[in-house]
C-alpha cells in the first residue's frame, strides 16, 4: 500500500491491481478499481484503501463505471496461510451472514476482539463491515439480474430489514434499489432463482487446461463438461444449486440456479476458488518463468491455474478412491456415491446438462457401511474415518482451515498417507506452494530432468503450479 506506488498503477491503469487495492477520489466522493477508465485524479485527491468495505467505511460510494465491487478478489488472500487470510476466506464463503463474527472467531481458535483487530488493521475494516460491503454487491446483482420483488431481494441478500436495505445501497452505490434496477443494462430472468453474471479474472487465462483437467474426473450425475462449459450441482448452505460455467478471455459467465436466493454469494466464491480466478497469472508466470524448464512450459500454457473444488470432503473421497485406481475407475465409484448417497435435484439448468444429483456429504456418508463402496477394505475404512470426523467437526477443509493443520488431521487417519494428504492441501485448501513429492509421475519427471530439492525450492511459493505444468509434460 505505498501510495507512490498505488498511484503510479492508477496513472497506468493497471488491470493487474483491480481487486488489489481501491482508489478514493476525496473531490468526487467516489471509489475506483486502479483501471478505472474514467479516473484520471491528482495525486493530492486520492486515498488508498485495501479493501472496498474500508473505502465504504470512509465515506466513499462505488463508481458507477468501473464498478469496483465487481473486480477479482485479491490473489493475496489465497495464496497466504495466516489468520487474516483465513478470515478473509472464510468471510467471503457467507460465514459472517450465517454464524456471526463470534462464529468466524471460533472456527479460527481466537476471540472476536482478536479476529477484529487483526483484520481491521489489515483491511482498514472489520469483518462484520466487510460481510456488509458483501452483501451490498449480492443486493446489486439480484436487483439488475432478477425480477424479484425489493423486499424479497433485501431478504435473500441476507439484510434484517427493508429500511437496512435501502439505506446500505444508497450509501454504497449512491442510488435507490429502485434507481438501480431501472439503470441497469442487463435483462432480469423470469425463472425462480435464475441468474446470469459475469465473473471477473485476470488475464492471460488458460481456460482450456482447466477443462481439460476436469473432463475425464467428472462424475457422472454430478458433472459435465462440454467444449467450452463446465456444469455441476452444488451443494450449499441453504439448499442445492446448479451452476455452468462458461470460460472466456476476460471473465467467465455463470448461469446459476439456486433453490434458495441466499446462497448466492457463497456459490459464487466457490465457483472462484473452483477456476482460481482470484490468481495473480502474471506473478506466478514471471516466477516460474526464471527456470530455464519450465521457462519453455509456461509461454505453451500461459495463465494455467490450480484446479480447485466446491466441497472439501468431495475432494478428500475423490484423493483416498483415485490413490490405487485409474481416473475412470475413480469416477465410476464417485458416480455410485453419488447416486446411493447424494441427494436427487430437479433443476431446469442440471437436466439440461444431464445432471441428476448433488454430492454425497460428509453426513450421510458416514451413515454408510463399508461394503457400500465396493473397494479394499482400508480404503472403505479411510473413507468413513474422514466422513466421521468432518461430520463431528474433527476435520476441517473450509475454505478458511488452517492448512497445517488439515494436513496432520488427515495423515493421523489410517490408511492416508502423505501423498493424499498433500493433494487435499493442493486442492481443496488452494495451497499454491505444494509439490507431491511422492507422486509417481512428478518423480519420474523431476528424475528425467535431473531436478534436486535446491533446484525445486526456487519455485516457491507457486510449486503448485509448477506441478501442473510438469504433470502435462507427462
Amino acid at each position: 500500500m505505498d501510495p507512490v506506488d498505488c498511484y503510479r498503477a492508477v496513472t497506468a491503469r493497471d488491470a493487474r491491481f483491480d481487486g488489489v487495492f481501491y482508489t478514493a477520489v476525496r473531490t468526487t466522493g467516489i471509489y475506483c478499481r486502479p483501471s478505472c477508465p474514467a479516473m484520471t485524479p491528482h495525486e493530492a485527491n486520492v486515498s488508498f484503501y485495501p479493501s472496498a468495505a474500508a473505502a465504504e467505511r470512509a465515506g466513499y460510494r462505488a463508481c458507477r463505471r468501473c464498478r469496483p465491487d465487481s473486480t477479482p478478489g485479491s490473489p493475496e488472500w489465497n495464496a497466504r496461510a495466516d489468520v487474516v487470510a483465513r478470515a478473509v476466506r472464510l468471510i467471503g464463503d457467507g460465514v459472517v451472514e450465517r454464524e456471526g463474527v463470534s462464529g468466524l472467531a471460533g472456527r479460527l481458535g481466537y476471540s472476536e476482539r482478536q479476529v477484529n483487530r487483526l483484520v481491521t488493521t489489515e483491511l482498514g475494516a472489520g469483518p462484520q463491515a466487510i460481510a456488509r460491503s458483501n452483501r451490498a454487491r449480492t443486493a446489486r446483482i439480484l436487483l439488475e439480474t432478477t425480477a424479484m420483488r425489493a423486499a424479497d431481494v433485501a431478504f435473500a441478500a441476507g439484510y434484517g430489514s427493508v429500511r437496512q436495505f435501502n439505506d446500505s445501497i444508497r450509501e454504497s452505490f449512491g442510488l435507490t434499489p429502485r434507481e438501480l434496477r431501472s439503470r441497469s443494462r442487463r435483462t432480469p430472468h423470469e425463472g425462480a432463482g435464475r441468474i446470469r453474471l459475469e465473473l471477473a479474472v485476470r488475464p492471460p487465462f488458460h481456460a482450456a487446461s482447466l477443462l481439460a483437467w476436469f473432463a475425464p474426473r467428472a462424475i457422472e450425475g454430478v458433472e459435465a463438461v462440454g467444449e467450452r462449459t463446465y456444469a455441476r450441482v452444488l451443494n450449499l448452505p441453504h439448499g442445492v444449486a446448479a451452476v455452468e460455467l462458461e470460460p472466456h478471455g476476460d471473465h467467465v459467465t455463470a448461469d446459476l440456479e439456486l433453490t434458495d436466493l441466499r446462497d448466492l454469494a457463497t456459490a459464487v466464491h466457490r465457483c472462484r476458488r473452483l477456476l482460481d480466478l482470484d490468481a495473480d497469472p502474471v506473478a506466478i508466470d514471471e516466477a516460474l518463468s526464471a527456470d530455464p524448464l519450465l521457462a519453455g512450459l509456461v509461454r505453451e500454457v500461459p495463465g494455467i491455474r490450480l484446479p480447485g473444488q466446491v466441497d472439501g470432503f468431495e475432494m478428500v473421497l475423490r484423493a483416498i478412491v483415485g490413490q490405487q485406481v485409474s481416473v475412470a475407475g475413480a469416477r465410476t465409484i464417485l458416480g455410485r456415491v453419488a447416486r446411493s448417497r447424494g441427494t436427487e435435484v430437479d433443476l431446469e439448468l442440471a437436466r439440461r446438462h444431464g445432471l441428476t444429483h448433488a454430492f454425497a456429504t460428509a453426513e450421510s456418508v458416514a451413515e454408510a457401511a463399508p461394503e457400500e463402496f465396493a473397494m479394499p477394505r482400508g480404503r472403505a475404512a479411510a473413507i468413513l474415518a474422514v466422513a466421521h470426523a468432518m461430520a463431528a467437526g474433527r476435520l476441517d477443509l473450509d475454505p478458511g482451515a488452517d492448512r497445517e493443520t488439515a494436513r496432520n488431521q488427515l495423515l493421523a487417519v489410517r490408511g492416508i498417507g502423505p501423498w493424499t494428504a498433500d493433494y487435499v492441501r493442493m486442492r481443496a485448501l488452494g495451497d499454491p506452494d505444494v509439490l507431491l513429492e511422492t507422486d509417481l509421475v512428478l518423480r519420474r519427471v523431476l528424475a528425467r530432468e535431473g531436478l534436486d530439492r535446491a533446484r525445486t525450492d526456487r519455485w516457491r511459493p507457486w510449486r503448485s503450479y509448477a506441478s501442473l505444468h510438469l504433470w502435462r509434460t507427462a
